[in-house]
């Protein structure tokens, strides 16, 4: 009875501290993570910003990672479908399922661009829901964090006023450099550039830049030289002051038509952790307004 007593009274101070796991499913989801929930949480980053988020392999570390998760905090918009369903069915971890309290989507929070007028997997990785990629619009990050301290909340009680004075202490920062932001970028208003994948729409939207084309001939295609030859072709007459690429994406087909039309090939971090600078949240968007800045008239 005594050794009992004596686990008990080891045990439940640590019990009461008992972080909460977090399962992130991109690095800019992990790390927002980390900012509201600071020491009181462990976050596991299931990707990386060298890795392309629609294709992961569903390894056995990932497994364990999604068993003993207490909130998985994912994109959504089906970003993640071709690994995301087989985790949660063979962790077999009923807390983080969809529609129970664990799981979280992201894009549940925002308004998504770019929708399908109709459903056609012949034209390539179509999301039903509209574009995922809504971290690259640093507004989107606000509306997510927001709702993201709520749920940290729901979930561990005890530390919902600490999560949400971390998250308040963030979002203050965050608006700051928001407006920041907006103010360096005046000069990028109407430029043109063209993107090697549809990863930046909602950069795109909040810079004001103006997408001129598109390499990939279907959304998660890769293109053909053939294909490459035509849109530098097309691209003659109104030439963009730049092509775009996520860290994660060859550079191949970006290097190939900036080459023929004399612009910068640009790679943009795209997420936390896409270049040696991008190391939170708020490097990532230095870094992306300092190098489309280089490009600008």
């Amino acid at each position: 009875m005594k050794r009992l007593l004596l686990f008990l009274t080891l045990w439940a101070p640590l019990a009461a501290h008992a972080a909460l796991n977090v399962f992130a499913c991109e690095p800019e989801w992990a790390a927002l993570a980390t900012e509201i929930g600071g020491d009181d949480v462990r976050v596991y980053a299931a990707t990386t910003a060298q890795q392309d988020p629609h294709r992961i392999e569903a390894r056995p570390s990932l497994i364990a990672q999604m068993r003993r998760a207490d909130l998985v905090v994912c994109s959504g918009a089906e970003l993640e479908a071709a690994w995301l369903p087989l985790l949660l069915r063979e962790a077999g971890n009923p807390g983080v399922q969809p529609g129970r309290p664990g799981y979280f989507e992201a894009t549940h929070f925002v308004t998504l661009r770019d929708k399908p007028a109709s459903l056609d997997r012949a034209q390539g990785d179509v999301h039903a829901a509209g574009n995922p990629h809504i971290h690259t619009d640093p507004r989107n990050i606000a509306r997510v964090g927001a709702a993201l301290a709520q749920r940290m909340g729901e979930l561990d009680p005890p530390r919902a006023a600490a999560h949400q004075r971390r998250w308040q202490a963030f979002s203050a920062r965050w608006t700051a450099a928001i407006a920041a932001w907006e103010a360096r970028a005046t000069p990028l208003k109407g430029m043109p550039v063209a993107v090697q994948h549809a990863s930046f729409s909602y950069l795109v939207a909040w810079l004001h830049l103006r997408e001129v084309a598109t390499l990939e001939p279907r959304p998660g295609v890769d293109p053909s030289a053939s294909h490459l030859a035509r849109v530098a072709a097309q691209l003659q007459a109104d030439p963009p002051r730049a092509v775009l690429r996520a860290a994660y994406q060859s550079p191949r087909p970006a290097d190939w038509v900036a080459q023929r039309l004399g612009v910068p090939a640009l790679t943009l971090p795209y997420t936390v952790g896409g270049s040696a600078r991008a190391t939170d949240l708020f490097a990532l968007f230095d870094e992306t307004l300092d190098l489309l800045l280089r490009a600008a008239p």
